[in-house]
């Protein structure tokens, strides 16, 4: 399982959040970090722990702090901030920046831009968006489907018949993310969202009948972009004389990205209905998450049968 690395485009955070430009330059600017960073420190002189490589946004209080300095040490002061080369300079809420930013943003080659959006609100929206879009990901063969609203990543060995549930989930009313290639990402240090490769979003493969469109054929309702994922199913070939857990007190989980997400394994063999299997799971798996655990509660009543019988 190899991580791979993201980044976004500066432009496409100028088309995203319809942001005006200052200055740009002649060269495209990669954004490959979350964390965007309000300069007031810097902006004094101080820029001993000055990161430049993260977004910098510039709100009323810089504004108001540099609109209270001298010619001469408001130049200073921010000709040191700029000459770092910070990555992108946003300016929030409509202010006009002093006219040493544009000087000094072309001097350095310094993207400077500009929103009408208050400086709170703005910084929330593009963190979220930067969390999604340059959050470390991998891609997993598997399926992915939501049931009873909870994301569930089925995995096994190709011609398990992963396809084939996935298709009975979704004639039971449940949705498909994706089929066959799983993308994964982890969006914060607890979520990992999975989604599908572009290509083949909305397709699921067929054996015997081939590609299926799950959007035209069974409607909008029976597909989603993209879902966390909260459970793991492994399907695997019934093995006789394996033992599997009857009672359900074994809490696998299964590392992904560095998050460990809960995990079923499940024995296939001719007259299982998984569709109906991973139902339940997916309903005992909502029940585990709000306090109640059936296999626990069962198990202490047959401690309890047996103190009493002793």
């Amino acid at each position: 399982m190899d991580e791979l690395g993201n980044s976004v485009t500066l432009s496409e955070l100028i088309k995203d959040f319809q942001l005006e430009i200052l200055y740009i330059g002649d060269h495209e600017v990669r954004i490959n970090t979350a964390d965007v960073n309000r300069p007031g420190l810097p902006l004094t002189g101080f820029t001993e722990l000055y990161q430049p490589h993260r977004l910098q946004i510039i709100g009323r209080e810089e504004h108001s702090y540099l609109a209270g300095l001298d010619e001469t040490t408001l130049r200073t002061n921010v000709d040191k901030f700029m000459s770092a080369r910070p990555i992108c300079v946003i300016i929030s809420s409509s202010l006009e920046p002093q006219p040493v930013f544009y000087e000094l943003a072309e001097k350095y080659d310094v993207p400077l831009l500009r929103t009408s959006i208050r400086t709170s609100e703005f910084m929330a929206s593009l963190i979220n968006s930067l969390r999604v879009k340059v959050a470390p990901h991998f891609t997993r063969h598997g399926v992915m489907v939501e049931v009873y609203g909870l994301g569930i990543l089925i995995m096994g060995d190709s011609g398990i018949g992963k396809s084939e549930t996935a298709i009975e989930l979704v004639k039971r009313g449940h949705r498909l993310i994706a089929d066959d290639a799983v993308d994964i990402r982890k969006v914060s240090s607890k979520t990992l969202v999975a989604s599908s490769p572009e290509l083949i979003r909305h397709y699921i493969e067929l054996r015997g009948i081939g590609i299926v469109d799950v959007r035209r054929l069974f409607g909008i309702g029976a597909i989603k972009e993209t879902e966390k994922i909260e459970l793991i199913i492994k399907l695997e070939p019934w093995v006789e004389g394996k033992m599997y857990d009857r009672m359900g007190l074994e809490n696998k989980t299964t590392d992904l990205l560095g998050i460990q997400i809960p995990t079923l394994i499940v024995p296939v063999r001719p007259g299982r209905n998984l569709a109906v299997i991973i139902e339940i799971a997916a309903m005992n798996q909502r029940q585990k998450a709000m306090g109640y655990n059936t296999a626990e509660e069962f198990n202490k009543r047959l401690l309890k049968m047996s103190e009493e019988k002793s």
